[in-house]
């Protein structure tokens, strides 16, 4: 066979005088190409879209490298904004506007840009003048850009006092953290603007800790233990790649969402039939750990609850893929009128994990647009959902039982202060010993690696809640 030829298909193929097809070579992605779909993915997100549902439009040869480049361009956006001020007095239309901040948040730090700043320049204007929306401004670009390279250090020395170039966070952001945690502020905005580990949850019904260990050293993928049943990878793969997964061996599951589980779970005797509500449950991690911790002989029943249907759905997929199973409603958790008598038979529960909705601000590694789509007027709603969530479902607790509230916040106003409101309330509730805040990154409150969530872990709060008999 001729050099750069492959076998036909169909009729024929490979005979003698049968046609063959040549091989056409996959072109690579141009980088213009690359940053043009993350300036359009930053305009979305500045628009109110979640990174989430604007990578998932992004075309799936495109996707990796736009979503690498745009979590790069989102830990650094607040001094790319400030550049971007100091280049333009005027603020430019928004497709060029989210161009000029792209370029300037990828190549403003040589040390740690991922291509030469002169190339993103040139590949940025290129890209420019393949947009419709930027195109008629595309000079204007590359003379902000090229005086930002000529200018650099002045440009950088204008900005550096600027806390929202220091942090990258929204001005209101880190003054709530500040007071919020005034000894760990700093420390809450660092582990911010890093990577995240990818953790896994090992399913113990289907393997065991050391089993997964051998398997993945099998293919040299190297992993740490954290937590209990956690496997925290030294380079984060695709979940296709992972042995198992598909067979439902293991779970992503942040080390410090591990701890929800075996904390609501502690104490309570396995071996009685229980039954376990799980409300705002989706995407099903928490539901799954309760099931695989118990055991498959154990008489659990478990319910969980979700309003969103679409997120509901990822429940059912979750556990089917684990070989789990567990009543899975469409339902509003503050409305049990609703869903509690019809689905559940009215009788009440003896333990209830509520994984509040909240601003997610302790899990910003893993999604960096959620610091700028996020709004101080966000957080007073938020806190009143959740205190309207602790009063729903406390009388559906049996006296003796437990109810966890959790929320991947940092904030105080989604941690401590709803649950000290809900405390002072209700005289039948007492706060059994519980994590509280745990912070984002390797070190907790004390600046030690704590011993109580796995090390390198998410922002999260934890309480657990005692319902005393009559």
């Amino acid at each position: 066979m001729a050099s750069g030829a492959r076998p036909g298909a169909g009729s024929g193929a490979g005979a003698p005088g049968a046609a063959i097809a040549p091989i056409v070579p996959i072109a690579p992605i141009a980088l213009w190409q690359q940053l043009g779909a993350v300036a359009v993915a930053l305009q979305a997100i500045r628009s109110g879209q979640s990174g989430t549902a604007v990578l998932a439009a992004v075309d799936a040869d495109l996707r990796p490298g736009v979503q690498a480049l745009l979590f790069q361009v989102l830990r650094q956006a607040g001094r790319a904004e400030l550049l971007r001020r100091q280049l333009a007095a005027r603020t430019p239309p928004p497709a060029v506007d989210a161009l000029l901040c792209v370029a300037l948040a990828l190549c403003w730090n040589p040390e740690d840009a991922p291509y030469a700043p002169f190339t993103l320049v040139n590949q940025a204007v290129e890209a420019a003048k393949h947009s419709a929306a930027a195109r008629a401004q595309s000079a204007f670009i590359n003379a902000c850009l090229r005086r930002f390279l000529r200018e650099r250090e002045a440009l950088l020395a204008a900005t550096d006092d600027d806390p929202l170039a220091r942090w990258n966070h929204p001005r209101w952001w880190i003054r709530q953290l500040r007071q919020d945690h005034p000894r760990h502020w700093q420390q809450i905005l660092q582990a911010n603007n890093r990577h995240a580990p990818m953790v896994l949850r090992v399913n113990q019904r289907k393997c065991s800790l050391a089993q997964y260990l051998r398997a993945l050293d099998a293919i040299d993928m190297q992993a740490t233990v954290v937590a209990d049943m956690g496997l925290a990878l030294r380079q984060p793969v695709p979940v296709q790649a992972l042995p198992g997964f598909a067979q439902g061996w293991v779970s992503v599951q942040d080390a410090a969402a591990q701890k929800a589980a075996p904390l609501l779970l502690q104490g309570l005797d396995l071996r009685q039939p229980l039954r376990v509500l799980d409300a705002c449950a989706a995407p099903g991690g928490k539901t799954a750990h309760l099931l695989e911790l118990a055991g498959a002989d154990a008489p659990l029943q478990v319910t969980a609850l979700e309003i969103d249907a679409t997120r509901s759905a990822r429940i059912d997929a979750s556990l089917q893929r684990l070989g789990l199973g567990a009543q899975v409603l469409v339902a509003d958790a503050t409305r049990p009128q609703d869903w509690w008598q019809p689905h559940c038979g009215g009788a009440p529960f003896d333990a209830i994990l509520l994984d509040a909705p909240c601003s997610a601000s302790g899990i910003v590694r893993r999604h960096p647009d959620v610091r700028w789509l996020r709004r101080a007027t966000d957080i007073a709603p938020l806190a009143a959902l959740q205190a309207r969530l602790l009063r729903a479902l406390w009388p559906l607790l049996r006296p003796g039982g437990r109810l966890l509230y959790c929320s991947c916040s940092v904030f105080r106003a989604e941690g401590d202060a709803p649950v000290q409101a809900f405390l002072a309330h209700h005289t039948d509730a007492r706060l059994l010993p519980s994590p509280g805040h745990l912070l984002p990154g390797n070190a907790d409150k004390d600046g030690a690696v704590p011993d109580n969530a796995g090390g390198d872990h998410d922002g999260f709060f934890y309480a657990l809640l005692h319902k005393l008999p009559p």
